[in-house]
């Protein structure tokens, strides 16, 4: 009788469905936390896979690349042996190189220790041939009456201005692939901005637009490959868009790497400075063109002064003057 008077207790029905309520809210709340949490490690284990899967993918491509040169690779080392040995008998990198010339020679696209023996090599080689080319051609075609020591002076002269020829070639070569570089990098950023707010994160953006950008600038595309490898390989991201800026040299891809590192070190949106400079590598391009359209008159002021102008008189006077003539020597 009193089990069943407990169990009809309105106090202790209260206190049973007060209890069973409790649970549920317990079982609920934490069921939902649990469930947060099982998907964020689903996440992560997600954002790990891709990025393990891009470096495998990176890893294959150089692999798959060095593989396809490795032949030539071979030739190429046993025909620069004679390059080190000369590099490192006469200690030409102390002579020839400093802190920046690993930097030059990135810019123009040379990266590793064989393009730097070469260019040392070059250094030291250069004015020795074109002093020697120059004696000879000297002294046996066109200043084959002079005397030696003078046609050994003049190509004393070449020479020297052959110590010269490496530097120049190679600064050739880098405003070129500048060029390249400035003119594809505003599409790039379009290009960038497009893949990141599509949801895309920074590494699959550089990976996609590197290889659409590649039809427009070679040169491009492979700078952004390399940043997607270091981006996969570097344990700190900002090293590869820094590598980026001193790679290219350029004033418009170092602000923008600039604003994508403190971008990822603040935690602000990347897509808002993505948008940002793109809007001002527009109007600078922008900027650039009608800076042309204004120094086009200027540069064609010249010509039209030397080859327009007497054309236009003489087919003007001609005429007169013909008349002129006939009728003079009629009368």
């Amino acid at each position: 009788m009193n089990f069943v008077a407990t169990l009809t207790d309105p106090k202790f029905l209260i206190a049973v469905f007060a209890a069973i309520a409790a649970g549920a809210i317990v079982f609920t709340l934490g069921s939902s936390l649990l469930g947060n949490r099982s998907q964020i490690k689903q996440r992560i284990k997600r954002v790990a896979l891709e990025r393990e899967k891009l470096r495998a993918e990176e890893m294959s491509r150089l692999r798959g690349g060095s593989r396809e040169a490795e032949p030539r690779s071979i030739r190429r080392v046993a025909g620069k042996e004679y390059m080190t040995k000369v590099v490192q008998r006469f200690d030409l990198q102390k002579a020839f190189a400093d802190e920046n010339t690993v930097e030059q020679l990135a810019r123009a696209g040379y990266r590793g220790q064989g393009p730097l023996t070469t260019f040392l090599f070059a250094r030291f080689v250069t004015p020795f041939a074109l002093f020697f080319v120059g004696l000879f051609y000297m002294q046996f075609t066109v200043f084959a009456a002079n005397p030696l020591w003078q046609n050994a002076l003049y190509a004393l002269f070449v020479g020297m201005l052959g110590a010269y020829l490496p530097n120049v070639l190679l600064k050739n070569r880098t405003v070129k692939r500048q060029q390249s570089i400035r003119r594809a990098w505003p599409d790039a950023l379009d290009l960038m901005l497009l893949c990141v707010e599509s949801g895309m994160s920074v590494e699959h953006a550089f990976k996609r637009v590197s290889k659409e950008v590649g039809m427009q600038s070679a040169e491009l595309a492979e700078e952004l490959t390399l940043t997607t490898a270091e981006l996969s390989f570097l344990e700190d991201r900002t090293r590869a868009f820094d590598n980026l800026g001193r790679r290219t040299g350029l004033d418009n891809v170092k602000s923008v790497m600039t604003a994508l590192i403190q971008a990822d070190r603040h935690g602000t949106s990347v897509g808002t400075s993505l948008r940002v400079m793109a809007e001002e590598g527009r109007e600078a391009r922008m900027m650039e063109a009608e800076k042309k359209a204004a120094a086009l008159p200027p540069k064609l002021t010249v010509p039209l002064i030397l080859f327009f102008l007497p054309v236009l008189f003489i087919v003007i006077i001609s005429p007169a003057m013909i008349r002129v003539f006939s009728g003079g020597s009629g009368g």
